[in-house]
């Protein structure tokens, strides 16, 4: 290709990625600057440490926006290592050069450089967030992202009196490069977090924490609005509030039918817009203060490591009185392993599916796929690796065990650079047995690294069936898809059977989201139109899984039209 025409494609890509084509008159175009930046933060009494954080904040800055406007992150490195952001959940249409996972849509921005992204809310209303994609970096570098209304249109549900937005994440003492790199090199499991957290703070209950515990001021008789957000690494959680109820509203930045419960269950990378009514203290010998808790759901194996801790924020009333403040009331949330009340929260999870916001359930399909989803070993010399058998932990899908090129898919997809990947990732696994059982050979445990991607042509409907399996003891995996949401049309335990397993599908109103729990023992099927055209990540939002293999890449081929058809690269895009 010449420069001149480069630089003309170029030129047009810079042109309509920032908006110098028109938008619609009541969308705004808001600009922010990240700049990666090393900061000095303590927890856990004398823990002090250099993190990773954008502008110095921990959890860091929101974005906030309305449907319909685009955003430009102008992201600075001023930091020691190399790092991208990705903005989950937001569909980024035609424009995957602004995604962010590292060497799937772009090389990472290295110390000193530059790269401004565009985000555009096209469907997207509610809570969704932001978090760094590279390496384990998004154990620090993440923060909201807040979608309102469009001008003239307003909220399906009763305006909240406040918003509060609470953020549910880890905590290392270790430096978190050195319990990436340990984990690399042992091919052994990642180190465990030292605590939870709900924006940034441990609560009450850690070691020289309770003065710094995240605390809700509520007024009596008013309606708030809590915008949850799980970033946590590895681990589910349990949420609520103790004595109140909270009515689910909105999940992965859709509305959802108004669902009144005691608590919810929060995969990693899951949003939900919970209202909550101030509806205690009714006099001056009421309690006033209660307990925002975050307890780890696990139902995988006993042997595996992970953060057991509960983490603590604190809702209390406005008061006039002066007296110490009394010990706050505790929730009664499910114990660890509880998979039924688990299972029991997502069931209740609908579409709003009304006039204004409807839902499109894809009725037919074209393209099914089966896909596994299973925690491997590969084979180590020596049996020297600190994996299962002295072998290396992997992960896989499909048997395939995602290999992370050196350079991007998205750059190879575009400029037709070849033997950076393979477009034959499975639509079902290579092998068919009883993906559930208790005891699975173990010759079926070993699985070779690869890097397959799946090739869809534009507009194509997909139906995906996530088995999981009982490999290493198995265990509950958020799935997310980039670029895409999805509608949840099905789950259900043991191995998925094609005949009768489809009568019980909802097709009328579905959950719409952009990550979803695949069952331990059991499968989800998920629906979607691949009316998006570019390279698109699929993955476990464990991180460690992700990592391990346990991913796969969408290539959507353009449209017909000209917008069905993926914008140029835009000039400032980090060269690997």
């Amino acid at each position: 290709m010449s420069f001149s025409r480069l630089f003309v494609m170029q030129l047009v890509g810079m042109v309509m990625l920032f908006g110098i084509l028109a938008s619609p008159g009541w969308a705004k175009t808001h600009h922010r600057t990240f700049v990666i930046q090393e900061a000095t933060y303590t927890r856990l009494c004398n823990h002090t440490k250099n993190i990773l954080t954008v502008n110095g904040l921990y959890p860091g800055p929101t974005i906030s926006a309305r449907n319909g406007d685009i955003v430009y992150v102008k992201v600075i490195n001023k930091g020691n290592k190399n790092i991208t952001i990705h903005w989950h959940g937001v569909n980024q249409p035609r424009n995957p050069w602004s995604d962010g996972p590292e060497y799937i849509t772009q090389c990472p921005v290295q110390p000193g450089g530059n790269f401004t992204q565009r985000i555009e809310f096209t469907e997207e209303e509610g809570t969704l967030w932001w978090h760094a994609h590279s390496q384990y970096d998004r154990a620090t570098v993440y923060g909201a992202i807040v979608i309102y209304p469009k001008l003239g249109t307003r909220y399906p549900f009763a305006k909240p009196h406040k918003e509060f937005t609470l953020i549910i994440g880890e905590w290392w003492n270790a430096n978190i490069t050195d319990v990436y790199n340990n984990a690399i090199q042992s091919g052994g499991e990642f180190q465990i977090s030292d605590i939870n957290t709900i924006n940034g703070q441990p609560g009450d209950f850690a070691p020289c924490s309770a003065n710094d515990t995240f605390k809700v001021q509520v007024v009596q008789g008013k309606r708030y609005l809590l915008r949850v957000i799980n970033s946590a690494m590895n681990n589910e959680f349990f949420f609520a509030v103790a004595g109140h109820n909270v009515t689910v509203v909105g999940s992965d930045g859709s509305y959802t039918k108004p669902y009144v419960n005691e608590y919810i269950m929060i995969t990693p990378g899951q949003t939900f817009d919970l209202l909550l009514e101030a509806n205690k203290f009714p006099n001056t010998s009421a309690p006033y203060r209660y307990y925002i808790k975050a307890t780890p759901f696990f139902d995988g194996n006993v042997v595996v490591p992970r953060d057991p801790n509960d983490t603590y924020a604190i809702l209390q009333y406005k008061t006039n009185g002066t007296t110490p403040p009394p010990v706050p009331l505790f929730p009664s949330l499910p114990n660890f392993p509880n998979t039924s009340a688990a299972t029991a929260f997502t069931a209740g999870l609908r579409s709003l599916a009304s006039s204004d916001h409807p839902v499109h359930v894809p009725q037919t399909v074209d393209l099914s796929m089966y896909i596994t989803v299973a925690v491997n070993v590969q084979q180590c010399p020596n049996a020297s690796c600190a994996g299962p058998f002295g072998d290396r932990v992997s992960a896989s899908l499909n048997n395939a065990s995602f290999s992370v090129p050196q350079i991007d898919i998205l750059d190879a997809y575009y400029s037709s650079i070849s033997g950076v990947y393979s477009p034959d990732f499975p639509n079902q696994p290579p092998l068919f047995y009883n993906f559930t059982d208790a005891n699975i050979p173990q010759q079926l445990f070993f699985v070779d690294k690869s890097t397959k991607v799946k090739v869809l042509e534009y507009n194509t409907t997909v139906e995906i069936v996530f088995q999981g399996t009982n490999i290493l003891g198995g265990e509950n995996h958020p799935m997310h898809l980039h670029g895409h949401s999805f509608y949840v049309v099905g789950n259900g335990f043991g191995n998925f059977d094609n005949q009768t397993d489809p009568l019980s599908y909802n097709l009328v109103d579905p959950p719409y989201q952009n990550t979803v729990g695949v069952l331990k023992n059991g499968w989800t099927t998920i629906r979607f139109r691949a009316a998006n055209p570019g390279v698109w990540f699929m993955h476990c939002h464990l991180d460690r899984h992700m990592i391990w293999g346990m991913d796969t890449v969408f290539i959507t081929h353009n449209g017909n039209r000209t917008d069905a058809k993926i914008f140029p690269p835009p000039a400032d895009k980090p060269r690997c």
